[in-house]
């Protein structure tokens, strides 16, 4: 019989209570950024807002390190892929996001597209990592799309002055999280000696998402921004909440859970959003929407809970 009395007995359900909290903290952090790039969009480009943004964070993070003493020696080839997964998760993703949405896509389209990421990583992980989707999980990912759907079918309207092409950009968001999760999950898998503090990636990941960003930032937009309060508060809130905090959970998720299990936590995020979009806009709840969270809820869960337990693939 287990000695419960011993503190490795409660090592096992402290670790699953864990992944509950982070999981639940990525989904509400993460989401908090499409109520973000509402405020802040206003007042600048999406490209000029990501810039300021990940120019900010690098600094930021530059200071935490500098604190922490967490400069690490990383190769030349460490270093490109940490740089990679960075630009592909923070600069690719978030800019095929805001510029349909900028551009006059509505957001539910646009997150109804982002929705497939899940089903993009439960198809690859084996590949690229080993990690085979079981049956009960590709239920789940089919059921999380489902309850997306649903949510989202709710609020379309018809009739945008965006451009076709426009529509398809949500693509590129969800090929590059996804490129991003499997090559940070293969990396955690087959390279268990390779540590780098999170810290320190995030400090690495904002850099090289900062100078890509410069680039289409300056030439399409010439960096114009309009420093009102609202903005300013907006850029505290999307860096230390959202880029700091949630990718923070992510990463360190990833180094626990498989891929497609913490992909499956996107498919929370139209509903959530939607509610949020009530708190802070006072933008009506609908029927669907409370359907729809339900429904994605019980495909998180399958893809997710194992033997009616939510634990690591990899202590």
């Amino acid at each position: 019989m287990q000695d419960l009395s011993h503190p490795s007995a409660n090592r096992p359900r402290n670790s699953r209570l864990a992944l509950v909290v982070w999981s639940a903290g990525f989904v509400l952090l993460w989401n908090t950024g499409f109520i973000g790039a509402e405020f802040g969009l206003p007042y600048s480009g999406p490209f000029t807002l990501l810039f300021w943004r990940y120019l900010a964070l690098s600094l930021v993070m530059g200071v935490i390190v500098a604190a922490r003493r967490e400069r690490r020696r990383v190769s030349r080839r460490h270093l490109v892929s940490v740089a990679t997964v960075g630009v592909l998760s923070h600069g690719v993703w978030l800019s095929c996001v805001l510029v349909p949405i900028d551009r006059g896509v509505p957001a539910g389209i646009v997150a109804l597209v982002v929705a497939l990421q899940p089903l993009l990583t439960g198809a690859f992980s084996g590949l690229a990592t080993g990690e085979r989707t079981s049956v009960r999980q590709w239920a789940g990912l089919v059921i999380g799309f489902a309850g997306v759907t649903v949510a989202v079918g709710g609020r379309l309207t018809g009739g945008t002055p965006a451009a076709p092409g426009f529509y398809l950009l949500p693509l590129g968001s969800a090929a590059a999280i996804t490129i991003a999760s499997l090559i940070q999950r293969r990396r955690e898998l087959r390279e268990p000696g390779f540590e780098l503090p999170i810290a320190f990636q995030l400090l690495i990941q904002s850099v090289a998402t900062a100078a890509a960003l410069l680039v289409p930032a300056f030439a399409l937009e010439s960096l114009a921004t309009e420093w009102a309060p609202a903005y300013a508060a907006t850029m505290v809130w999307l860096v230390l909440a959202v880029s700091l905090g949630a990718y923070a959970l992510m990463w360190r998720l990833l180094s626990r859970v498989s891929a497609t299990r913490i992909a499956s936590l996107f498919f929370l995020g139209p509903p959530v959003t939607m509610l949020m979009a009530w708190a802070a806009f006072g933008d009506a709840v609908v029927a669907t929407d409370l359907v729809g969270l339900a429904v994605a809820g019980c495909g998180v869960l399958l893809v997710t809970v194992r033997r009616g337990r939510f634990r690591a693939d990899r202590r």
